[in-house]
């Protein structure tokens, strides 16, 4: 299988995730928490950079740098996910007060203070609103972020030999 389908796929799986994510929103009512949407974010980073990957056909080294970037991107998406599982698992009087929408945070606050706010979540974070074979939604989401992560650290250090021209 050559790079560009695997980032092909990459691609798919992150469009598929974020089409399941406003299926939920939108159609199920779950309403995202700062947390959901900053995952949001780390899907659409991996999937962007993979549709670029994808369109580009890269090989040797632009594997290796769409394969680092597409790791980056799921991999922030991965700690995010980490953070929300770890407030979902916090005893009820450890579990931080509800805070303000992101639509509210993102009218008031400059940039910087809304992502560092969003990063530190809040009671809204910590709720289980949905689950599926037993895991919340950021328990999925952790899972297609290390798959996504592997993925790229497999396409940045998997090994290319150049084409010889006595190759056909």
């Amino acid at each position: 299988m050559t790079s560009r389908w695997v980032f092909g796929f990459v691609f798919l799986l992150c469009a598929g995730l974020l089409a399941v994510a406003f299926y939920m929103e939108h159609v199920m009512g779950l309403e995202p928490c700062p947390l959901c949407w900053l995952q949001r974010f780390g899907f659409m980073a991996a999937g962007l950079v993979s549709l670029v990957a994808f369109l580009h056909g890269p090989t040797g080294n632009g594997n290796r740098v769409y394969g680092f970037l597409m790791a980056l991107g799921s991999g922030a998406g991965l700690v995010v996910a980490g953070r929300q599982l770890w407030l979902q698992n916090l005893p009820a009087d450890q579990v931080p007060a509800c805070g303000p929408s992101v639509d509210y945070m993102l009218e008031v606050l400059p940039w910087f203070d809304v992502l560092k706010t969003a990063f530190q979540g809040s009671g809204d974070c910590a709720q289980v609103v949905w689950r599926f074979l037993g895991l919340s939604i950021p328990g999925w989401t952790a899972i297609f972020f290390t798959l996504v992560t592997l993925l790229g650290l497999v396409m940045m250090f998997r090994s290319y030999r150049p084409k010889s021209w006595l190759q056909s």
